[in-house]
């Protein structure tokens, strides 16, 4: 990204301000299979925006590193985090994403929600402990317009094929994936 995305993501969640206490949840994509999500662990929630998601899997019981390149987003994630009380298994950094993922031990569960970038396929499914769960969402072609940021009809699938697929699904302008890394890696 660009410093100008930075500045961009700063004013937008600037003008949304704090996300509403109950805003702390799976994203509806990701929802029906929340019993796949283990209960302990650790997490990386990748552009993690206000720390929703990675709230969640904190108050499930897992240990969060959140990242995200809007530090408005950031301040917003590790507030909410103190004032639900899981500040003590959450961290959030600003991240430019560009540079690749952050520096960590293996991620049991690893959450990109609407953001994606092919060049850290790889690096997502290397990143998975044995067994470990990715659940990636991204704009899609299938049910809209074709577009810079969509994912062509099949890509997640075609991306990670060395995954053990949960649960996946596209249309309505959005694709995405629930998969394991499969424990003999």
């Amino acid at each position: 990204m660009t410093a100008g995305d930075g500045a961009h993501w700063d004013r937008r969640y600037a003008e949304l301000g704090p996300a509403p206490v109950g805003a702390v949840a799976l994203p509806g994509v990701f929802a029906p299979h929340s019993s796949a999500f283990p209960t302990e662990g650790a997490a990386l929630d990748l552009a993690c925006g206000q720390g929703r998601i990675g709230l969640w899997l904190a108050e499930l019981g897992l240990t969060v590193h959140g990242s995200d390149v809007s530090a408005v987003a950031i301040e917003q994630a590790a507030a909410a985090a103190r004032q639900r009380g899981v500040s003590d298994r959450c961290r959030f950094e600003v991240l430019d994403l560009d540079g690749g993922l952050p520096v960590g031990p293996p991620a049991d569960v690893i959450v990109c929600h609407m953001f994606r970038d092919e060049r850290l396929d790889r690096a997502l499914v290397a990143r998975l402990a044995p067994g470990g769960l990715l659940a990636i969402a991204a704009l899609s072609e299938v049910g809209a317009a074709p577009g810079r940021f969509r994912t062509r009809p099949g890509e997640l699938a075609e991306a990670f094929a060395d995954l053990d697929v949960v649960a996946a699904g596209e249309g309505s302008g959005t694709a995405w994936l629930m998969g394991r890394r499969p424990r003999s890696c």
